[in-house]
């Protein structure tokens, strides 16, 4: 059996929903095949930087976010063990002149959802994505209720994560970065944090970072961050006292873990970065963590997820030549996700290295960012339409 769509999304998430919401809101033929038939709680990023809010009012989805229970953080502070040192205004200090968002995942995928069913697009659930097919016979092969279905289209888009069915089977090269670095993470409520702050805690001896993300009324995703091999992973319910110790030895606030209880999964992630080059090809467009999944510690996946969705929407609706608007979205895609890869890269190195050469750099570089902020580039606030030259590196760095 053979349908035809203008758009076969496979994967039902933030970046698939979103497309499909505003491409149908055009009166794009879409579709979305989502396996879920109910989205659950992952270990994964929830906190959007400015700049990735400002994508989601572009996209038109910052009602949605909203509704579905985004919570604003207008502040941001910084410590280096129990003691701070930064405390930053989002708002005002930011061009986009929005806050930072953090938002409990499945609501958000479902929220956006429903929106794209409101919109026009078709969604199908509880559907197994099985293959890509590329070139004139372009289609999604779903199975569904026992059956195998062939669905044609003029686009067939690949945005299901990291595992993609689309990605492998249309045949794109995936690269990585090299292991280390490690993410752990947890939902839990009854946490006395600031309810609108972001707080990121270092400690530069041990090269580990804790990361609070309040979501309101008492709610907050806790991460850790270390090298691979300094300790075990930390993996289900029985190991949050000692991800809790490990979170208090980096200089958490030990207030956090005293009455908090955990109300969502506890995993442990390699911050290996994944991208594919060009994530276009005779047919297939890749968007979302399907095309780049970047490194979590830097906090800044669900930005540069909506970016895509933008970027491709325009190109689309820019003309009718739709492999043409892919070919140019891959383009543009690899130039700023290969600025904000850089970008992450250099604070990795300056902030998460070990050793006395990398004590002594960072006391350098610290000490004059002190003085002027504007030596650190600010991708993490701003996103990655910044200069990502050597100049800019060295300043950073302080080898200027």
């Amino acid at each position: 059996m053979s349908i035809s769509y203008d758009l076969a999304i496979a994967g039902g998430g933030l970046a698939g929903a979103t497309l499909a919401k505003n491409m149908a809101e055009h009166g794009a033929r879409v579709l979305v095949v989502e396996r879920e038939r109910e989205f659950k709680d992952r270990v994964r990023g929830e906190c959007m930087f400015p700049w990735g809010n400002a994508e989601a009012h572009s996209l038109g989805i910052a009602g949605t976010l909203a509704e579905a229970g985004g919570y604003q953080l207008e502040w941001a502070e910084f410590y280096v063990l129990g003691d701070r040192i930064d405390r930053r205004e989002i708002i005002p200090t930011t061009p986009h002149q929005l806050p930072c968002l953090a938002c409990y995942h499945p609501a958000m995928q479902e929220s956006l959802l429903r929106a794209a069913e409101v919109a026009g697009a078709t969604v199908r659930r509880g559907a197994a994505v099985r293959e890509a097919r590329t070139g004139v016979s372009r289609a999604l092969l779903v199975e569904e209720d026992g059956c195998t279905k062939t669905i044609r289209a003029r686009l067939v888009v690949g945005a299901e994560g990291r595992s993609s069915v689309v990605r492998s089977s249309a045949h794109f090269a995936v690269l990585r970065d090299p292991e280390d670095p490690m993410i752990a993470g947890v939902l839990l409520e009854n946490v006395p944090s600031t309810e609108n702050t972001l707080e990121v805690i270092y400690n530069f001896a041990m090269g580990q970072v804790v990361i609070v993300v309040p979501q309101g009324r008492g709610r907050a995703r806790v991460y850790v961050c270390y090298h691979d091999g300094t300790q075990p992973r930390f993996q289900g319910n029985s190991d949050l006292a000692r991800f809790a110790e490990s979170c208090m030895n980096t200089g958490a606030n030990a207030s956090h873990f005293k009455d908090s209880r955990q109300i969502g999964p506890l995993a442990t992630f390699s911050c290996a970065q994944t991208w594919v080059d060009h994530p276009y090809r005779d047919g297939v467009a890749l968007i979302g963590d399907t095309a780049t999944s970047s490194d979590p510690v830097q906090g800044q996946g669900l930005s540069l997820t909506l970016r895509d969705v933008r970027v491709l929407r325009d190109c689309l609706l820019g003309t009718d030549d739709w492999d043409a608007a892919a070919d140019f979205y891959a383009i543009e895609h690899d130039a700023y996700a290969g600025r904000l890869h850089l970008f992450n890269q250099w604070y990795s190195e300056l902030f998460f290295a070990m050793g006395p050469d990398a004590d002594d750099r960072r006391a350098r570089a610290m000490a004059l960012i002190a003085q002027d902020p504007t030596r650190q580039p600010d991708s993490l606030f701003s996103g990655p339409d910044l200069p990502a030259n050597e100049d800019v590196r060295k300043r950073f760095f302080a080898e200027d």
